[in-house]
């Protein structure tokens, strides 16, 4: 599998992120669609908005929101095969809008591509 990297949207789009693929179910605020330089919205891959409004973003529930994102994940194989698929071949940059760049949806799913491929 090629090299997943992860990036806020709201950062600078570069030549390095290869296929830039935004991971959130929301549109990221104050982003438009020229600057944020999709390749791909795939947002049926990212947390429930039961599970989103139930994390908040709280570092205190952070392993217990990794292991229900896991559960989604593994209940959600049509979407895991649709972002496996769009970088089976080229670098991928996975996009998140969350200001926490350490507890946030896009390293949960990089993990688990990773120990899953």
């Amino acid at each position: 599998m090629p090299k997943i990297q992860i990036k806020r949207v709201y950062d600078e789009a570069s030549e390095s992120d290869g296929k830039r693929i935004l991971v959130d179910r929301l549109w990221p605020r104050g982003v438009s669609k020229e600057r944020a330089r999709l390749d791909l919205w795939l947002k049926e891959i990212a947390p429930s908005d039961e599970l989103r409004r139930w994390f908040n973003h709280d570092p205190m529930k952070w392993d217990e929101f990794q292991a229900r994102y896991r559960d989604e994940l593994k209940a959600n194989p049509v979407a895991v095969d649709k972002l496996r698929k769009a970088c089976a071949s080229q670098k991928l940059t996975l996009l998140f809008g969350a200001r926490d760049e350490e507890h946030n949806e896009a390293v949960v799913l990089r993990t688990y591509l990773q120990e899953s491929a």
